[in-house]
Order: structure tokens, then sequence, then C-alpha cells
């Protein structure tokens, strides 16, 4: 039998390169005051040697910009991490070594956890002896899968829309779930393109039944009259273009 593989670096890696500064905002504000958007370049994929693995690794997304008030350039890793590794946060310091070798720039490395188990994933990686502390390398944190998804629909914030069928909700909240991100991409307004990278990034990660449609247009027609008109408008739309179709851009290719 063959098996669909999807793609979740990739996948990150377009919500995040497209919205990059919306993630920024919505996850860690105080770093967003700091940033100065109107310089933003994204720098080529890097390979790494994965030392602790023995094995090579694409740098998921490194952004060169600039802190408000400074002249120097500084360099923001995003690394994507969508499955349990004891060796992580070395793995992030050992990344952290190698970019900062190359670039000789300040470095800020941000780990964002996708998968479905709840833990508690380190934010840093130390080497100490008992009489002196060699290292104490931090990094910023997103675990997904604990954070409450009814908070992040207060935002109008494309990243929490589409992160929203990452985040800690249960089979029996996904109907729920599926009205809210619909009703957070009308009042998003955003062109088609970007519409359309949302909307396949969610339902890559949360795809209902068809019972389970029929109850979520159930719930859409209780709504406020307008705003249900403009849901069902957004359903329909994706219905006729082929969702389907769509999904292929954000899958591999089957292996056996």
């Amino acid at each position: 039998m063959s098996e669909t593989r999807i793609d979740h670096d990739r996948l990150f890696k377009e919500l995040l390169s497209t919205f990059f500064e919306e993630f920024v905002l919505l996850f860690f504000p105080h770093v967003h005051e700091q940033i100065d958007f109107h310089y933003l370049s994204f720098l080529s994929e890097e390979v790494l040697t994965d030392v602790t693995a023995g094995e090579k690794h694409r740098v998921d997304l490194l952004v060169e910009t600039k802190l408000r008030g400074e002249d120097g350039l500084i360099v923001v890793h995003i690394e994507h991490q969508s499955y349990i590794q004891s060796s992580f946060s070395e793995r992030m310091f050992i990344y952290f070594s190698r970019l900062f070798q190359k670039h000789r720039r300040r470095i800020l490395p941000i780990a964002i956890f996708s998968y479905d188990a709840i833990r508690d994933e380190p934010s840093s990686f130390t080497v100490s002896f008992p009489f002196l502390t060699v290292l104490d390398f931090r990094f910023l944190t997103v675990e997904l899968s604990k954070l409450p998804w009814r908070t992040y629909i207060r935002h109008d914030n494309p990243v929490a829309a589409a992160l929203l069928s990452k985040m800690g909700y249960n089979e029996e909240e996904k109907v729920e779930v599926k009205k809210e991100f619909l009703r957070m991409l009308t009042r998003l307004e955003l062109d088609e393109a970007r519409q359309r990278l949302l909307f396949g990034f969610f339902e890559t990660y949360l795809r209902l039944s068809e019972e389970e449609e029929v109850r979520l247009r159930d719930e859409v027609k209780t709504m406020e009259e307008k705003e249900a008109a403009k849901v069902m408008e957004l359903i329909v739309s994706y219905e006729q273009k082929g969702m389907e179709k769509f999904h292929e851009q954000f899958l591999l290719s089957t292996r056996a």
C-alpha cells in the first residue's frame, strides 16, 4: 500500500515566510516592538550537517532584518519540529553555532513544535560543571498543542487562523474550530493567493468528515445573516475550485 506523506516543513515555511511579521506579532509581541520590518530579506536555503543524528538538514527559515534604531543586521532563525526528538535543544545550539560562524551576526533562534503530544519542551541547552557554567544557550519556543485555540480566534491574524488547526482542541471541537477559522478568514479580507494558502494549510491538518461538514453548514446558518452569507460563500467557493487539487501542492508524492 502507498502512504501519502505531508511535507510539514515546507507548509510551515510557506506560511511563515508569507506572514513573518504577523507570526512575530502573534507570539512574541515584545520582539515585534524591537524589529524594523521595513527591512526584511529571506536568506537562501542553507544545508547544515546534524552531527547528533548523522544527517543533513535544511534550515527551515532564515530572515535578515534590523532592530529599530540600530544600523547593524540581525538574523532570525525559525526551526519547525513536527516530531519528538530528545536531542532537539542540542541540535538548535549546533545550528546556531554554524549559522553564527557563517554570518557573524546576532541570531535570534525560534523553535515551533507542532506534534500532537503534550509535553514540556526545553528552551535551552546548557553545558556546565559544578564549578562553572560554560554555556547557557536559550531560544524562543511555540508549543502549538498547548495553546488554547479559543484564545486565538480573537486575533485577526492570518497565522492564528491557520494554526488553529494545530492547537489544543479535541475531536468534538473540530467543527467549531473550522467554523471559527472561516469567520476569521472572512474578516481578514486577504487576496485570493494568501487566502488559498491559509485554507490549504488549515485543511491539511484539520479535515472534517461529510457528516461534520453538514454540521458545520447547520452551525453557519445560525450565525448573524450577513456573516453567515460571507462564510457560506467562502465554503461554496472552495468546493467549486476543488480543494483536493489544491492539496496536491502541499503533499509529497506517494511512496510505496
